[in-house]
């Protein structure tokens, strides 16, 4: 396996492309070895839906596209994130017993943090943020 492999598909900013990021991070990550039925690829599966979901639903429209990239750096550090083009930073919502949303910055970092991993977000220089999730792959690798 190479130093550095990456992987990135830009998909337009529906909800359509949410389930779309899904697969292909699924897919990538199944040709570079994990196996794609155990809990950790289940675990970066709904991170990638949430960081999607956010991307669609939290730009207001003012992002047409956002972008999914992959990278896995000496078979070490697996990086997964989401480029949009808002400036906006994500921001912890308050969520009541009853809401349906509210909560997938809190999963996503908790999901990351149990996997010995961080959750980071990162101003592009176009102006948008890249929101993503950094693990060893040691840990994607055996499980979350």
């Amino acid at each position: 396996m190479a130093d550095h492999q990456e992987a990135s598909v830009t998909l337009p900013s529906e909800p359509a492309s949410v389930p779309t990021a899904r697969r292909y991070v699924a897919e990538v990550l199944a040709g570079w070895g994990l196996d794609d039925g155990g809990d950790t690829a289940d675990a970066i599966r709904l991170i990638v839906s949430e960081l999607a979901t956010n991307a669609v639903l939290h730009t207001f429209g003012q992002s047409p596209t956002f972008t999914v990239d992959v990278r896995l750096v000496r078979e070490e550090l697996l990086h997964v994130g989401v480029t949009d083009s808002h400036p906006r930073r994500p921001r912890r919502l308050p969520a009541a017993v009853q809401q349906d949303n509210g909560r997938g910055l809190v999963i996503i970092r908790s999901l990351a943090a149990e996997a010995g991993g961080r959750l980071s977000v990162t101003p592009t220089e176009e102006g948008g943020k890249t929101v993503a999730i950094t693990l060893p792959w040691t840990a994607a690798r055996v499980a979350i």
